[in-house]
């Protein structure tokens, strides 16, 4: 029974750290960008988009499929920063372990 419950305090523990690692993912931000810069997409760790910056340099009223495309890579650089950041800020707390559903 000691050791159930000491697993219990443990999991309690864990709980805590992770919510406030959530917590911190929220206050971190990344920036992806594209187009030599011309395109910025800034994101939190939560991947909720702060702000898009566009250069007017990119707006091309001939080729708006390219600022279409510098967008998504833009957006996509950011999701993957986030990805590293969570991976590496949770990882510590479990120990590598992928936890299904936990982000």
């Amino acid at each position: 029974m000691k050791n159930m419950n000491q697993m219990m305090k443990q999991m309690k523990k864990m709980q805590t750290q992770m919510a406030k690692a959530q917590e911190e993912l929220g206050k971190k931000e990344v920036e992806g960008t594209a187009g030599g810069g011309v395109v910025k997409v800034t994101m939190n760790g939560h991947k909720q988009v702060l702000n898009v910056e566009i250069d007017p340099e990119a707006v091309d009223p001939e080729d708006v499929e390219m600022l279409q495309d510098m967008v998504t890579a833009a957006f996509n650089e950011a999701m993957k920063q986030v990805d590293d950041l969570v991976n590496k800020d949770i990882g510590k707390l479990t120990g590598g372990l992928n936890i299904p559903g936990l982000f």
